[in-house]
């Protein structure tokens, strides 16, 4: 398995994560996700060892702490073969406290994450949504006093807007705080907002994307089609209504394109989709889940191997979209437009 950077920090991670959201079930909502057990995950953090996928992410939220909890049992006497990346910052209970990125909250939630993972130390720390109530200042001063103890490594964000992450970055240069290495973010062919001002700051900055549901919430594996729905038991069926937007006819159009490669690489639909993923700019890791082994080791066939420039130029096309203002007004003047790799 490849390693990369993670954005300009001088850590490396796996080209492909696992992720561990389908830990569990604890919900009505992850049990659409999966229901692996701490027996099922041990064997399944044995095979991404096995094939160089070292890094597990997790968050608080996932079935309200069970997913970290199997996750921890699974990796007791491995710790020091892989990386933990957790996140916390949404709603975990009634109390007025528990959740943000308050100084209350992050100290509390990173002290009960370290309980459930059974570990003294989280490799990545990522804030899992933006709080617009709580000063960033705050916030950032607080992760740094929770580095500075050695409880977390680096830090990162997920699912923050361009303004807020840039605000961020800078409080930590005026400041000296850590500085978000990771932008854990959701970007797919289905759904290419990611590109339109996330991924130039990315570049810009050094924050390397850790791309979660890579599949277009289960949307590109191949099981919609025209004239061909969503099937009951499938996660795209169970979670059917939630998650990004998407026109109909344009994911046709991009299956239509998967199809195609699948005939000339004799790859599968699902592996094209991934690796396209790993050529775009800034991608650091790419989080993979598995429900069971056969789909885990499907998923990992989509690493070794490069599309040619053709084919990504030809899933480029189908997957094209309109960008939002003012992006678009800004693809009139390419003399003026540079993208740079992290």
């Amino acid at each position: 398995m490849e390693s990369r950077r993670l954005g300009r920090s001088g850590l490396r991670v796996p080209a492909f994560s696992f992720g561990t959201a389908t830990f569990g079930g604890g919900t009505e909502f992850f049990k659409a996700w999966g229901s692996t057990d701490s027996n099922a995950a041990g064997r399944l953090i044995d095979l991404c060892l096995d094939h160089g996928v070292s890094m597990f992410d997790s968050a608080d939220v996932y079935s309200k702490g069970l997913a970290e909890e199997i996750l921890g049992q699974a990796i007791k006497g491995k710790r020091n073969r892989l990386l933990i990346s957790t996140k916390a910052t949404f709603k975990m209970s009634d109390d007025p406290n528990d959740f943000g990125s308050s100084r209350q909250h992050l100290i509390d939630a990173v002290d009960k994450a370290l309980v459930r993972l059974g570990t003294d130390y989280i490799d990545l720390f990522q804030l899992h949504g933006q709080d617009y109530n709580t000063p960033v200042e705050e916030t950032l001063s607080t992760l740094d006093e929770i580095v500075r103890s050695g409880k977390v490594r680096y830090i990162g964000a997920s699912n923050f807007a361009g303004w807020h992450l840039m605000k961020s970055l800078a409080v930590s240069d005026r400041y000296g705080y850590p500085r978000h290495v990771a932008h854990q973010a959701y970007y797919s062919l289905l759904n290419r907002d990611y590109e339109w001002e996330l991924m130039q700051l990315g570049a810009d900055q050094g924050v390397g994307a850790v791309i979660w549901s890579p599949l277009g919430w289960g949307k590109l594996t191949g099981k919609i089609r025209r004239g061909q729905p969503a099937e009951p038991g499938t996660r795209a069926y169970d979670i059917a209504g939630t998650g990004p937007q998407y026109d109909d006819e344009r994911l046709f159009r991009i299956v239509d394109a998967l199809d195609l490669l699948v005939e000339e690489t004799g790859k599968s639909l699902t592996q094209i989709a991934l690796n396209w993923l790993l050529q775009r700019p800034t991608v650091s890791s790419i989080i993979i889940g598995a429900r069971n082994e056969e789909q885990l080791l499907q998923n990992l066939g989509a690493a070794g191997w490069s599309l040619t420039a053709e084919q990504i130029a030809a899933l480029d096309a189908a997957s094209d979209q309109t960008p939002a203002y003012p992006v678009w007004h800004q693809r009139g003047m390419p003399e003026l437009n540079e993208r740079r790799p992290v």
